[in-house]
């Protein structure tokens, strides 16, 4: 293996002091909807918010006085960006960031604002690497890898060793998986402290790389996923054979689970999660009986996530869980019938959010009109008691989703 458990404590003392220890705490909440003992590494909390100031920071503190001066580049989708940026300047280092044109606006601003020079080049990391390759070549700079590097994956691992410290009886970590580096460094750790820990690490299952490489599969890649920071179509060099022997397995996540697991750490952990941060929590939500009764470890590992997506996932979130719930009347155009509507649906304690009435389609009659309204709910027992009501009504009521596609 490219790293071994001294690697992992040697890249701690170096990065003593100037990488926060994160928390590991128990999470009850999180535990009584899944049905495992959990507890999350908040990694979330790191000055750049993402678990990637480890690696960077090992990393840049490795150069010597020549590399130092010419200057360093790294590809990413953002969080590996922040932490180079953040630690290089911290270290005098001048940085240069090659970022996918899809990366989140609020990672971009947050690289800049550390000092670094930002090009965004490419749709995908694999599209950005070539050109930060072409930049590296042509300027004479010092590549800083976001994964298949021996000292980012040291860095990475120091997460193990402090996970393991503080719960030395966990029986599995749920790791999530881009480039592998994350993982590698975790399980090097974890496996040389605690043999018998089960390793199960997550992929986006728009982007199943190492499951790809493990299995030998060609499972298909491509796709906006809410987890862009593991959205890695090349495995590591590196990376690839630690997984290999060390991660018992590889679990897929569709969307629905990732904004559901990002949803949750906000509402139940008030605590701000990307996509690739809650990966480890979708897999629970995905496959709770895999979990069941374990003592698992999750690592929040990122918690960059624009405000306007997530705003859009809770109210999605609330959507999926019927407290928040649109429905379509058949009414007659005639004064006083609106109102009498707003009426019912207060007495029955929904708060009416968007009203839409329409009288001019050709699928309505000529003295009647159609009427969207959404409202919020307690939950789904007290939606079906609003359409019960609309019925007795004689409304014809149906329940519609978004853009007005029937339930």
């Amino acid at each position: 293996m490219s790293v071994n458990l001294a690697d992992i404590q040697a890249a701690r003392r170096v990065i003593a002091g100037h990488v926060l220890r994160t928390p590991m705490l128990p999470a009850p909440r999180l535990s009584a909807l899944t049905g495992a003992r959990v507890q999350v590494k908040y990694e979330n909390l790191q000055v750049t918010n993402s678990f990637k100031e480890r690696g960077a920071r090992a990393k840049l503190a490795s150069l010597n006085a020549d590399e130092r001066a010419r200057g360093v580049i790294a590809m990413s989708a953002g969080n590996h960006a922040q932490a180079v940026a953040y630690h290089a300047a911290a270290l005098g280092i001048a940085a240069t960031i090659v970022m996918p044109l899809t990366t989140p606006f609020v990672k971009i601003a947050a690289t800049r604002e550390h000092g670094a020079r930002v090009l965004l080049d490419g749709e995908t990391i694999s599209e950005a690497q070539t050109r930060a390759e072409a930049e590296a070549r042509s300027d004479g700079l010092t590549w800083v890898h976001p994964y298949d590097d021996p000292h980012v994956i040291a860095g990475q691992g120091t997460i193990g060793l402090e996970m393991l410290e503080e719960a030395p009886d966990l029986d599995v970590l749920v790791i999530p998986i881009g480039g592998g580096g994350l993982i590698s460094g975790i399980a090097t750790a974890a496996k040389a402290i605690k043999p018998d820990i089960e390793i199960v690490g997550v992929e986006s299952a728009l982007y199943p790389s190492f499951w790809n490489a493990i299995r030998n599969e060609q499972r298909p890649f491509g796709g906006a996923t809410l987890a862009e920071g593991i959205a890695v179509k090349n495995v590591g060099a590196l990376t690839l054979p630690i997984v290999r022997s060390l991660v018992s397995d590889i679990v897929l996540v569709g969307e629905e689970h990732i904004e559901r697991a990002v949803n949750v750490f906000l509402t139940l952990q008030k605590a701000m999660a990307e996509g690739a941060g809650a990966a480890g929590l979708a897999a629970m939500l995905a496959e709770p009986r895999r979990f069941a009764g374990k003592r698992v470890g999750l690592v929040l590992c990122g918690g960059n996530i624009d405000p306007r997506i997530l705003a859009s996932i809770m109210v999605r979130e609330l959507k999926r869980d019927n407290r928040i719930v649109s429905f379509r009347l058949a009414i007659a155009d005639r004064p006083g019938l609106l109102g009498q509507i707003a009426t019912m649906l207060g007495q029955l304690g929904a708060n009416i959010l968007v009203v839409d009435h329409r009288r001019l389609f050709l699928d309505v009659p000529a003295k009647g009109a159609r009427l969207d309204v959404t409202v919020e709910t307690r939950d789904a027992a007290h939606a079906e008691e609003i359409l019960a009501a609309f019925k007795a009504e004689g409304f014809s009521p149906v329940r519609i989703a978004n853009g007005g596609a029937m339930d």
